[in-house]
């Protein structure tokens, strides 16, 4: 099955052998691409919405896999059950709605080893987020894919060291799978930055709450190319502490 290049780098972060819980699984692609590989033997395939959800069960159908992925209506992890699933997938969604779902998979997560994280949108609150609940990010990456990134992550029980602002936004460059495409987006969001201050220096908003909101994603930004240059020097976070 032919994946686009988001859902496969997605796919290729599943520990073969694991047992897949796909949030949000929309058409399903991802375990069905993944079971028919021989990745994995089994996953369950979850929505909140019914459309997709059917979608999803027909394509399942279609390739004979009905057997070996279960389809469930369910809002985030509510329809999953300790020991089902030991690698969680949620991709596609936005930061705040990734952070919720997270929070309502108290009762299942516990038995959960990987979480593997794609959020659209204000990614810092998914990364408070597994500060905060004591998980350990281990790999961060980010794909071009249609002319947008999409930053993503790999998370494990553990904790780790709180988190700068910097980090919160980007992740770290000394856990970055893709160094090359990374120091572009963050080159790319630097330009974009730089082009809305001029255009609000241009009309006088110089003092405005966007323009102090703009200098503060700067900062970050050009922190984060800091940390890209560490690394490019074979320098750790650590070692700079």
């Amino acid at each position: 099955m032919q994946l686009s290049a988001r859902m496969e780098r997605l796919a290729s972060k599943v520990r073969k052998g694991s047992w897949l819980a796909d949030v949000g699984t929309d058409h399903g692609y991802i375990p069905i691409a993944l079971v028919l590989r021989g990745v994995i033997p089994t996953a369950v395939a979850m929505d909140v919405n019914p459309g997709p959800l059917q979608r999803a069960a027909e394509h399942i159908r279609e390739r004979g896999l009905s057997t070996y992925i279960d389809t469930r209506l369910s809002d985030g992890l509510s329809a999953l059950e300790a020991g089902e699933a030991d690698t969680v997938l949620i991709a596609g969604m936005g930061g705040a709605l990734t952070a919720r779902i997270l929070d309502g998979g108290e009762h299942c997560l516990w038995a959960v080893e990987e979480l593997i994280l794609q959020p659209q949108s204000e990614i810092y609150l998914v990364r408070q987020w597994l500060w905060e609940h004591k998980y350990r990010i281990v790999e961060e990456d980010i794909v071009l894919d249609g002319g947008k990134y999409y930053p993503m992550m790999k998370a494990v029980h553990g904790e780790s060291q709180e988190p700068g602002e910097a980090e919160l936004y980007y992740g770290s460059a000394d856990r970055q799978k893709s160094p090359e495409v990374f120091e572009a987006y963050i080159r790319n969001e630097l330009r974009k930055n730089e082009n809305i201050r001029s255009r609000l220096k241009e009309h006088g908003q110089e003092d405005s709450a966007r323009m102090g909101e703009l200098e503060k994603e700067k900062c970050r930004l050009e922190e984060a190319l800091s940390g890209i240059s560490r690394q490019k020097r074979g320098e750790t976070e650590y070692e700079m502490q």
